[in-house]
C-alpha cells in the first residue's frame, strides 16, 4: 500500500483534558480515501478514552486480518480506516458500529490530484510529480485510475461507498461535517453531533462544542489541503464542466446515488 506520510499530532494529550466515558461497542470510521477521514478521525477521538482507540493503521483490505482485533465486542475500540465491501470485510466489522464518510466525487477528484502530488504521499507514482503532466491530465488520471498503479474513480467508490450503502452504515457527508463545524452554536450543528454520537453509541457530553473544535483543528491534521507540501501543480478550486462530464461518463449516477444534485 502506498505511504502517507504525516507528522504526529497531539489529541492524545487534548483527550486527556476531558471526562471520558469507557466506549460500550466497537466503532469503526470507514471513508473514502480523501474524504475528510483524518478530521473526522480526530473529532471523534475527543469523544474516546485513549486507551480504547486502535491506532495501529488505516485498516484496509489487505492489513484485514492484521487488525480483527479492532472490531472485538469483549474490547471495544474505536478504529478506523478505508475498507471496501466484501464478505470478509463485512463478518469482521459485523459488531461495530459502522459509520461511512465520503464526499462529492467532483470534489473528490481535486483532493485525490493534490495529495498525489503532495510530499506527503510516497508509493509508486512519484513520476507524477515531475511537472511534466498538466493539472487537466493529472485530473483526468484521478478519474480513470492508472493501470496497475490506482484504481479508477468509478472503482473506489464502487465498493467503498455505494456497495457499503445496501448494509448497515451511518452515513456522514463531508459537506455536511465541515458546514456544521463551520456554525456549531447553531440547532443544526447541535442535530448533526447528536446524531453522529448516537451512531456510535456515544452520550453526548455537555461539552461536546469544545471537544469537536478541539478535534477539527486542521492544524492537527497533517493531510489537511493547507498543510500539504510540495504541490508544484496549480489546481482549480472547482471541477470545471470538462472534468464533470467525464465524471458522470465513467461513474454513471453516482453522485444521485450518493445524494449529490
Amino acid at each position: 500500500m502506498p505511504t502517507v506520510l504525516v507528522k504526529p499530532d497531539t489529541l492524545d494529550d487534548e483527550n486527556r483534558r476531558f471526562a471520558q466515558a469507557p466506549l460500550r461497542q466497537p466503532v469503526f470510521l470507514n471513508s473514502v480515501p480523501k474524504s475528510g477521514s483524518h478530521l473526522l478521525r480526530n473529532i471523534m477521538r475527543m469523544f474516546v478514552p485513549v486507551e480504547q482507540q486502535y491506532g495501529a493503521d488505516f485498516i484496509q483490505w489487505p492489513n484485514l486480518q492484521q487488525h480483527r482485533a479492532a472490531f472485538d465486542p469483549a474490547r471495544p475500540m474505536l478504529s478506523w480506516g478505508h475498507l471496501f465491501l466484501a464478505d470478509a470485510s463485512a463478518i469482521e466489522t459485523a459488531p461495530a458500529r459502522r459509520i461511512l464518510l465520503y464526499r462529492d466525487p467532483y470534489d473528490w477528484v481535486i483532493a485525490r490530484a493534490r495529495f498525489f502530488a503532495s510530499e506527503q504521499f510516497s508509493g509508486n507514482m512519484e513520476h507524477l510529480k515531475s511537472g511534466a503532466l498538466t493539472a487537466d491530465e493529472l485530473l483526468t488520471m484521478m478519474i480513470f485510475g492508472l493501470p496497475g498503479k490506482a484504481p479508477s474513480l468509478s472503482d473506489i467508490y464502487e465498493m467503498n461507498a455505494a456497495a457499503w450503502l445496501g448494509a448497515r452504515v451511518h452515513v456522514v457527508k463531508y459537506e455536511d461535517l465541515v458546514r456544521h463545524l463551520s456554525d456549531l452554536d447553531s440547532n443544526a450543528a447541535g442535530g448533526f453531533f447528536a446524531d453522529l454520537l448516537a451512531a456510535c453509541g456515544i452520550d453526548r457530553p455537555g461539552d461536546w462544542q469544545e471537544r469537536v473544535r478541539v478535534g477539527s483543528d486542521r492544524k492537527q491534521s497533517g493531510t489537511a489541503r493547507e498543510n500539504l507540501t510540495g504541490v508544484g501543480i496549480d489546481f482549480p478550486e472547482t471541477l470545471g464542466p470538462r472534468h464533470r462530464a467525464l465524471v458522470d461518463y465513467q461513474a454513471p449516477g453516482l453522485r444521485a446515488l450518493l445524494g449529490y444534485e
